[in-house]
């Protein structure tokens, strides 16, 4: 790639469809002044957001990397910094960022950078990258030393974030990694984020309609009624995590969410637990706004059909407030068994729609036309 004309450096933001153009968006609004603003050679930037499935069918650094090498050798881009919401690993590691001074382009994996505060994150991450690759271009130098850690504190001084190994034949000349148990959770609460799991609930319409339904005949059952009022409230929370475990297995199991590698390697296994892990966790989440959802509406109905002198002829208790409470949890509960049944008209595309990421459910594609072939 050849430096741009005007002292301009121009900067392309290559991002995967869907959360990863949005979030390049977003930073190209004002990253060309904050670039100028820390730059130390008096440079300036011109930003361009290029959205484009770079990640389609490899999710291995070195093979991106060249994809992104070869990209930008055919614009007329100084810096080229890649955006993806797949969760990348090299060496058993988690990576963050692989940086090439030589060609001036970066990859950076946002769920590696957590599952808050992510456009802060990122604006950090792709200015540290960005300062870094204009500093060693500016000065002349042709790479990085391995040894030499160019880039400041970008996602956090307490984050579990350091330089990792790279091999000789690779594009990258630096490469940041995340490690250990904060490294992972940090990983698996970008996955859920990108997977967005508050889009479950629209996506389960016809579950929804079942358990409304299920939730509405539960409320005027004067059996169900009794059944409340006798239930304890440690008994109460097992209906919960039953009701609610339930339905997380059943979508699980009949979307097919569940995933499972060929491969006998560590890595395979690792990285198939750690999609798993955030599949239960994306699932989970959207069940439970699911069944908070079910209790406020089962309250409301509950207040405006129950009377009191027929609650208490049923259930030889007085009706009050608590009781309102006790009903409307416990016909969640049952509401939510029956949205698990009804989950099963949903089909699988529309889970996976409701349950994954663009990118996510691409690969995912993949990898069962890979299992057929």
């Amino acid at each position: 790639m050849q430096a741009s004309s005007q002292g301009v450096t121009v900067v392309a933001l290559l991002a995967d469809p869907d959360a990863p153009t949005e979030v390049a968006k977003r930073l190209a609004r004002a990253l060309p002044a904050r670039l100028a603003a820390k730059s130390g050679h008096g440079l300036r930037f011109d930003v361009e957001v290029v959205s484009e499935p770079f990640t389609a069918g490899a999710e291995d650094p070195p093979t991106l990397m060249r994809r992104i090498v070869d990209r930008g050798s055919a614009e007329n881009w100084d810096i080229v910094v890649a955006l993806t919401d797949l969760p990348l690993h090299s060496h058993r590691r988690k990576l963050v960022v692989d940086l090439s001074h030589e060609h001036g382009v970066a990859l950076l994996s946002l769920p590696s950078l957590g599952g808050w505060r992510l456009q802060r994150k990122a604006r950090r991450a792709v200015e540290e990258v960005v300062i870094s690759l204009a500093g060693r271009r500016a000065t002349g130098a042709a790479g990085a030393p391995r040894s030499q850690q160019p880039m400041g504190p970008f996602a956090g001084r307490l984050a579990p974030i350091h330089p990792g190994p790279v091999d000789e034949e690779e594009f990258a000349d630096l490469r940041y990694v995340a490690s250990g148990p904060r490294g992972y959770l940090r990983v698996l609460a970008g996955m859920v984020r990108a997977n967005r799991p508050w889009r479950l609930v629209p996506g389960l319409s016809k579950a929804l309609a079942a358990a409304l339904a299920t939730g509405a005949v539960a409320t005027v059952n004067s059996t169900v009624w009794s059944l409340a009022a006798s239930l304890s409230t440690p008994r109460l929370v097992i209906a919960t995590v039953g009701s609610v475990g339930l339905m997380i297995g059943w979508l699980i199991v009949d979307a097919n969410l569940w995933h499972r590698t060929a491969e006998a390697s560590p890595e395979a296994r690792q990285r198939a637990a750690l999609y798993n892990t955030s599949t239960v966790l994306t699932v989970g989440i959207g069940v439970l706004v699911c069944y908070a959802g079910l209790m406020v509406i089962n309250f409301v109905w509950a207040l405006f059909i129950l009377n009191d002198q027929v609650f208490a002829s049923m259930t030889r208790t007085p009706l009050n407030a608590t009781d309102y409470w006790t009903l409307s949890w416990f016909v969640a509960s049952t509401a939510t068994v029956g949205g698990a049944l009804g989950s099963g008209l949903e089909s699988d595309e529309a889970i996976r729609a409701a349950a994954y990421s663009k990118r996510e459910q691409e690969r995912r594609h993949m990898l069962q036309d890979d299992n057929d072939g």
